[in-house]
């Protein structure tokens, strides 16, 4: 996310606050008797703990969506394709606001209770653990926003003549259901409907546009990588779209366009029409922005790549959705974009074990920023870190331990966070720096990580106790006397 935008989360800490019915009462549809249990209802996540499920883990989401810009309305069906963890007579999915027509479990019909954002669907038999099982929910409704205290906004964002899905934290439930917590990654499989004369966007590599029969225009989106469900997107409008490749990065999937050559990346990007103009030239620097940053991160992590840029006003800040990041044009600059390009490797591949570990994501693409300055704007990053240290409001807490969810993107987890780095990279030096700095996205490429399993890949790598400096720049309270 851009930090220049810090955002608060307190009112979706308030909106998770249903709990599942589980393992009481009958319900409709339930059948023969279960010797399993329910998955849990929430993953005690340090700032979420009602976020997410238990019981499964997630490997794969086929979203069928159609959308009605003029009444607003959303049509879905979500097939979720996923693996028991346990014995199940019962699971979780987290959903908010939108009517639930019916649900299936390896094509049977399943009961389906409701209590505020959970859904908990009861299989007719028990699912073995281990074993791998297909559930899909049918829903429909308009999807609302969720506004932070802060005023931003977030979830499904209807505009003039479209929408603009985006879900940091939690605001991917608005429109899907899943289990929306960043430890539970999987493979997308993102198909939009839409009237004529719009284009509907999302997550990795577009394989198929057809015309219906009634008129309307169908999208297919196939983002075979693990994906958080934060970093999901739908943007349906008049966008004007440029297809391009670069150079050097990994080698695309085979779904890529057959146009691209072998080696390079399908980089996609969109402007709404009536900011088209004014982002057109940045948006061409793309690709050198990925070459330069692979030279230094290593691999590009996914299969395609690209941005959005959306009209002024539909959101107050930029976000790293995954392959094609989020952008409102007023905050379209160069900063912005080599930050949440940079979060494809930090955030977006190696992914928060928890929301506590956020500062992982934003330490890292804020330091990517310092770095390109330094390189390619001959701005040394200890002038940065002399800048930003002599700031009060970076000192507010340490930026491992936010003291609650409204505080996550607060200037500690986003600057403080770089400073961690650039200490880290004054105590080992800069060979040993640069070797953790691709190191750690491949040893993690695609997975989640916490701030434990970072400060322990570092000392590896430098081959001593680092105690001391996690001590005081990333768990210390308040500012050091000396920078």
């Amino acid at each position: 996310m851009n930090h220049s935008r810090p955002r608060a989360a307190a009112s979706l800490a308030a909106a998770l606050t249903a709990l599942a019915l589980l393992a009481g009462g009958c319900t409709a549809g339930a059948t023969g008797g279960v010797q399993g249990t329910p998955g849990a209802a929430g993953l005690r996540d340090p700032y979420f703990p009602k976020l997410g499920n238990g019981g499964y883990d997630v490997r794969r989401y086929a979203l069928t969506l159609a959308y009605d810009p003029r009444s607003g309305r959303l049509d879905g069906t979500a097939e979720i394709t996923a693996r028991a963890t346990q014995d199940l007579s019962a699971f979780n999915l987290d959903l908010a606001g939108l009517t639930v027509d019916g649900a299936t479990v390896d094509g049977t019909t399943a009961a389906v209770n409701r209590a505020g954002d959970e859904l908990t669907l009861r299989p007719r038999q028990e699912i073995p653990e281990g074993e791998e099982f297909r559930t899909t929910v049918t829903y429909a409704g308009v999807p609302e926003a969720v506004t932070n205290a802060d005023g931003t906004r977030e979830g499904w964002l209807r505009t003039d003549d479209g929408a603009v899905a985006v879900g940091q934290p939690a605001g991917s439930m608005t429109w899907f259901p899943g289990n929306h917590h960043p430890s539970d990654k999987a493979a997308y499989e993102i198909t939009l409907t839409v009237p004529a004369g719009l284009e509907a966007l999302s997550n990795g590599v577009r394989t198929a546009r057809r015309t219906e029969k009634d008129g309307r225009v169908t999208t297919e989106w196939h983002a075979p990588e693990p994906m958080a469900s934060y970093l999901a997107t739908v943007a349906i409008g008049r966008y004007r779209t440029v297809a391009a490749t670069a150079q050097g990065s990994a080698a695309p999937a085979p779904s890529a366009p057959r146009s691209a050559p072998p080696g390079s990346l399908p980089v996609l990007t969109a402007a709404e029409r009536s900011v088209a103009a004014r982002s057109a030239a940045l948006l061409d620097e793309i690709p050198e922005i990925l070459a330069r940053q692979t030279r230094r991160f290593g691999p590009y992590p996914f299969s395609a790549a690209g941005a959005i840029v959306t009209e002024d006003g539909t959101l107050g800040y930029a976000l790293e959705t995954q392959t094609r990041p989020v952008f409102p044009a007023a905050s379209f600059d160069r900063t912005t974009l080599v930050h949440e390009l940079a979060h494809q490797w930090f955030g977006n591949s190696v992914t928060p074990a928890s929301w506590r570990d956020l500062w992982l994501n934003e330490g890292f693409a804020t330091y990517a920023e310092w770095l390109y300055a330094e390189e390619y704007e001959h701005v040394p990053a200890r002038r940065t870190f002399a800048r930003e240290f002599a700031q009060d409001i970076n000192w507010a807490f340490p930026p491992a331990a936010p003291p609650a969810a409204e505080n996550l993107f607060d200037p500690p987890v986003y600057q403080r966070g770089a400073m961690v780095l650039h200490k880290l990279r004054e105590t080992v030096g800069d060979k040993t720096f640069d070797e953790i700095l691709r190191g750690w996205p491949a040893k993690y490429r695609h997975a989640n990580a916490s701030t434990a399993d970072f400060t322990a890949y570092a000392e590896s790598v430098a081959g001593k106790d680092l105690g001391g400096l996690w001590k005081v720049w990333l768990y210390g309270d308040g500012k050091p006397k000396k920078p």
